[in-house]
């Protein structure tokens, strides 16, 4: 898949992605449970690139959000904020007990992200296919300040939907944005069925490709394979790149895996109770304070 030799992750730096990955899973969802509504099969599906990003990737520091030197990460399908809710505690932005406060009334944890409550964040989200033109707008800023911060935008595959989404991409790639990264969740769904029936995205690397990005499959479950395709961004140089990560909604409850319905669905207290055994009973993966 790549073009040169990217180093294995340790086994110690790879069981703790593992683990802290299983940890976001479970408090995501204790989080839409106690809200009672919100997204889950989203979330669940991009706990590992959200865990790579926070505790790997991106050049943060949670004591000073606003430092100068930081990545930029802009989430446009704002509706599968409780996973970056879940992995921005577990990163030390806030108590992990706060993601209790998920969509009830004056919390900062907002059902979109929304920076009047969370100053944390680069952006508010809500309006599907914004958030590329957003972060092509960042990168640009950068480059003219002469700056060698990176931008990464988290997309869903259905928001390509939107034409405002394929204006962004046309620019970033006639501008030749290096310090811009997509990742596109391509976990085949959406709130009313699959992508492909709905409305085909399908060729969608060669769409990317046509505009002049650098484009890299990746298996969103595996954090070696997750890794070497973020090694793989920042070495490509004159062009932006596109990560699609072939995901499984739902990933890490058995009933919910694959089904489209679980897009924004709300727990049975059965359900509620499954979901939580099944994640804390995961190969013992689950962190002390879950057992």
């Amino acid at each position: 898949m790549y073009n040169f030799f990217m180093p294995h992750l340790h086994e110690e730096k790879l069981k703790f992605l593992e683990e802290k990955a299983s940890a976001v899973r479970y408090d995501t969802i204790e989080a839409v449970i106690k809200a009672g509504s919100g997204h889950i099969a989203g979330p669940l599906g991009m706990a590992d690139i959200f865990t790579a990003l926070y505790f790997h990737v991106l050049k943060h520091d949670p004591k000073n959000s606003a430092w100068d030197e930081r990545d930029r990460m802009v989430l446009s399908n704002g509706h599968i904020c409780p996973v970056l809710y879940a992995s921005m505690a577990h990163a030390g932005y806030f108590p992990i007990e706060e993601l209790k406060t998920l969509r009830q009334f004056g919390t900062k944890l907002q059902g979109h992200p929304h920076r009047d409550f969370l100053p944390a964040l680069e952006t508010s989200s809500g309006p599907l296919g914004s958030g590329l033109s957003q972060a092509v707008g960042m990168a640009i800023a950068l480059k003219m300040d002469k700056k060698p911060n990176q931008i990464y935008a988290l997309l869903s595959d259905a928001e390509h939907n939107a034409g405002n989404l394929w204006e962004g991409a046309m620019l970033a790639g006639k501008l030749r944005l290096d310090n811009l990264t997509v990742v596109i969740d391509r976990n085949n769904i959406q709130i009313d069925g699959m992508t492909e029936d709905i409305m085909p995205l399908e060729p969608l690397r060669a769409k990317y490709e046509a505009f002049n990005w650098h484009v890299i499959e990746i298996n969103g479950h595996d954090f070696q394979d997750i890794v070497n395709g973020f090694e793989t961004a920042r070495a490509v140089y004159e062009k932006p790149v596109c990560i699609i990560a072939h995901t499984i909604p739902g990933k890490g409850v058995s009933f919910m895996e694959f089904k489209y319905p679980w897009h924004s669905k709300t727990f049975s207290p059965e359900e509620a109770r499954d979901s939580l055994n099944e994640l804390r009973t995961l190969g013992g993966k689950i962190k002390s304070e879950h057992e």
